[in-house]
């Protein structure tokens, strides 16, 4: 039998309820020190990424366990750890700003290629590694910028479909840029693109996703350790990378490396100030600058291994992977400690 409150009663009941939404939230002090933890294993991320390289470069056989079964099953836990972090309101509103994206877009395909190229002349480098360096700059986003992004306190949902579509994207604009720039064409499974960006980045993101929505008490435990599993992620992809073309990368010279670190650092640069150049929030700023500045280099080496008979061109991606990781995570821990005026946190309480 169902049970009908006075009206007094039932503002009374409501009255409580919404006092008890906007509370403060309590945690004991093993949850504060854990988040401590988390926090401080996440702000040195560009140190783990370059600890990783330098284990791949010194040591590849470590990294000898990761098949490319592993490799996908790695990115789509780093995914997993970012879709519980989001609702479906997110993607709603996120779906209501197309600029930004578009921007976005713009900037992966079309101000990425062209600096590339132009890098790479200015520097000298031969004629594999400029093919290689342009491959990278006409690559998608890549799926650790979500990453970055949580870690810089930006906008999650935003760069998730900045990311998907850049991927999308990759399946028409790679292989028209690399005719049009490079003069080949790079063959492209667009099937197997599709499959592979709804396995690994929509599928995992979409569960996450649904476990919030269905446990949201759980997901709010363990998010604090999600930033712990997706930086133990990319800086595991990132040594298999670098350890499958350790040999190269050591004889490639200082030149390569400057090369590949002026592109990911000025193309962040660009999708920083080219956002608050028509007024839209440093939240957006940000997350389109780790967007633009971090590219899909393992996609870009796996292209450069099947469609390129020059074995050199698949060195700058694998040089990139390093470079793309530690530009994007240190412009990541850097706007951690810079205050946005769109980010307000509730109020954390500590139970003794």
């Amino acid at each position: 039998m169902a049970v009908r409150l006075a009206p007094a009663k039932k503002g009374l009941v409501q009255a409580q309820a919404s006092a008890a939404a906007d509370a403060p939230i309590v945690e004991s002090s093993s949850m504060v020190k854990f988040k401590q933890f988390s926090e401080l294993f996440s702000n040195l991320f560009p140190v783990w990424t370059v600890i990783s390289a330098a284990v791949a470069l010194k040591n590849p056989a470590v990294f000898s366990f990761m098949t490319t079964e592993s490799f996908t099953g790695w990115l789509a836990l780093l995914m997993f750890s970012m879709g519980i972090t989001m609702t479906l309101d997110d993607f709603k509103r996120v779906l209501g700003q197309p600029v930004p994206v578009m921007m976005n877009f713009l900037a992966c395909y079309a101000m990425m290629p062209a600096l590339a190229y132009f890098i790479a002349r200015a520097l000298n480098l031969p004629p594999p590694f400029l093919a290689g360096c342009v491959l990278v700059g006409s690559i998608n986003g890549g799926q650790a910028s979500n990453l970055c992004t949580y870690i810089a306190k930006g906008d999650v949902a935003l760069s998730v479909i900045m990311t998907t579509a850049t991927t999308v994207g990759t399946i028409f604009m790679t292989p028209l840029i690399a005719k049009m720039v490079l003069g080949t064409v790079v063959s492209v499974d667009a099937i197997g693109i599709v499959k592979s960006t709804l396995q690994v980045v929509m599928a995992p993101i979409i569960l996450g996703m649904a476990f919030n929505t269905m446990a949201p008490k759980v997901c709010r435990a363990v998010e604090p350790a999600c930033p712990v599993v997706g930086v133990v992620a990319t800086v595991v992809l990132v040594g298999s990378s670098v350890a499958q073309c350790a040999g190269p990368i050591l004889a490639a010279g200082w030149s390569l490396q400057i090369a590949l670190v002026l592109l990911h650092l000025i193309g962040g640069l660009v999708g920083y100030f080219m956002i608050k150049a028509i007024g839209l929030s440093d939240i957006v700023a940000r997350t389109t600058a780790i967007e633009t500045a971090m590219k899909s280099s393992a996609f870009g080496f796996l292209l450069a291994s099947l469609h390129f008979p020059e074995y050199l061109v698949r060195v700058p991606a694998a040089v990139s992977v390093v470079w793309m990781a530690v530009t994007g995570s240190t412009l990541a821990v850097i706007w951690r400690f810079i205050p946005m005026d769109d980010a307000k946190p509730k109020e954390i309480v500590t139970k003794e």
